[in-house]
């Protein structure tokens, strides 16, 4: 049972990679023909790294869908079905720091803006307060699920508050926080922490699982952009005095 499932988890994985791939592929081979005229040995190179990385994509695919997205759901509903709502929203704070800790474009990011800046924004800094705002966001996002409150009263007032924290927060960090609700988005948030939300409305009964367990996301990329411009507000601040 559990190898005939693999097997279509496999064959639909590698379903996926190609349709993804080979129209890349052969695009490329068109331009090649036509415009670049690229020598053999560095189209050979460049295949040879499409081919690794459409491995490399495989691997990634079949691994979230054989393991992270079953675990994701499984957390949900352990934590949905605690009868504490601070065990409940204190579960989401820790696996959303964690997650974001973890997320390889959130630490992409923070390398290039330490070194775009010269040192003088740390990485480190830039890296904790993804995490932090990641995390404080989770935790809000679970004590939306375990209320029911509509998306839209926490989206709303978020971006109304990262459209006046812009005005305010150094313009560095305005343009480092808009790029860091795209990272913090990542291949980690977008597989565990969805699957997150929704395993823990699908474990509370009284809850329709596509309303309250989507929008999870959203709230994740909202995050680093208000937490980072708070960043950036004390910088500014700091500056001043």
């Amino acid at each position: 049972m559990v190898t005939g499932a693999w097997a279509a988890e496999i064959k639909a994985t590698a379903l996926s990679v190609t349709i993804a791939i080979v129209p890349l592929v052969l695009l490329f081979l068109l331009v090649q023909v036509f415009l670049l005229k690229l020598p053999q040995r560095e189209v050979a190179d460049i295949l040879k790294g499409t081919a690794i990385a459409a491995g490399g994509l495989f691997l990634f695919l079949l691994g979230i869908g054989i393991g992270f997205l079953p675990f994701g759901r499984a957390v949900g509903a352990a934590l949905g079905a605690l009868d504490r709502t601070w065990l409940f929203v204190l579960g989401g704070l820790l696996l959303g720091l964690f997650t974001a800790w973890g997320e390889p474009a959130v630490r992409i990011l923070a390398d290039q803006v330490e070194q775009a800046s010269s040192g003088s924004i740390p990485g480190s800094l830039v890296l904790w307060a993804i995490c932090v705002g990641v995390a404080l966001w989770v935790g809000l996002g679970m004590f939306r699920i375990a209320y029911g409150i509509p998306l839209l009263y926490l989206l709303v007032p978020g971006y109304l508050l990262a459209i006046g924290l812009m005005w305010l927060s150094d313009r560095d960090f305005v343009a480092i926080a808009v790029d860091a609700g795209g990272v913090a988005t990542g291949p980690l948030a977008n597989s565990f922490l969805l699957a997150l939300a929704l395993g823990a409305s699908a474990s509370m009964g009284d809850q329709d699982p596509i309303v309250h367990g989507f929008g999870f996301v959203a709230l994740i990329a909202l995050a680093p952009i208000i937490s980072v411009m708070v960043l950036g507000l004390f910088v500014r601040l700091k500056t001043r005095t």
